[in-house]
């Protein structure tokens, strides 16, 4: 299985290369195009996943695995203006922000993880996708994804709605920044620390942020009698 990521860093499109009896398996409504040689089968994904709409926000808990009768190509994009970066498994685990899966190869394991339930609240909650096995791993971003390597004598701090992924490696804990009266006057919310010795991987922008700045520019409809 090849791949080609192209124009990147605002707009990237992923083109995956695959041989006959090669398959890959996206999140749905990732698909661009493809070669009439790759056939799409739908299915749930397992686990929790299974049983509600991921984050509980109405996202799909669908994906489509696209597999080739002979050689041929698939095109896949995320929903949001933004990168695409790849990462190389190797019977590693890594947790990912939920909207910023797009692809991977199916012998991955992908299944939420529920490891710190105190996250799920407010607008920038984290909802976690923990993918694991051998294989290409897809991932994309709103806005540019920058890789941070994290040492353990230097936690890093970072804002929920930046978050692409993180390894295994690191341990998290998710809190408000400073009181509550901070947390309303300095407009963020939720944080993450991270500690150990890992990579998390950012987005340069935050979907949270957009929609915040968002909301009060679109216009107000009044009922008339």
């Amino acid at each position: 299985m090849d791949h080609d990521i192209e124009y990147q860093p605002s707009f990237a499109l992923l083109t995956v290369s695959l041989d006959a009896g090669e398959s890959i398996r996206a999140e749905a409504g990732a698909m661009v195009a493809h070669d009439a040689t790759v056939e799409i089968e739908t299915a749930a994904t397992g686990g929790f996943l299974s049983s509600i709409k991921r984050s509980l926000g109405g996202e799909s808990f669908f994906q489509n695995t696209f597999e080739a009768t002979a050689a041929g190509e698939v095109q896949f994009a995320p929903p949001l203006p933004g990168d695409v970066t790849h990462l190389d498994l190797r019977g590693e685990t890594v947790y990912v922000q939920s909207g910023s899966y797009l692809a991977g190869a199916t012998d991955l394991d992908v299944d939420t993880e529920f490891g710190g339930g105190k996250t799920f609240f407010g607008g920038e909650g984290l909802f976690l996708l923990r993918v694991r096995g051998s294989g290409p791993l897809f991932l994309s971003s709103y806005g540019a994804i920058h890789a941070v390597d994290v040492a353990a004598e230097s936690p890093f701090v970072v804002d929920t709605g930046h978050i692409v992924a993180f390894e295994e490696s690191l341990t998290y804990s998710v809190r408000r920044v400073g009181g509550l009266k901070s947390t309303l006057t300095s407009g963020e919310g939720l944080v993450c620390e991270f500690s150990g010795d890992g990579t998390v991987w950012l987005q340069s922008r935050s979907p949270d942020a957009f929609v915040a700045w968002l909301t009060p520019q679109l216009p107000t409809q009044s009922n008339s009698g």
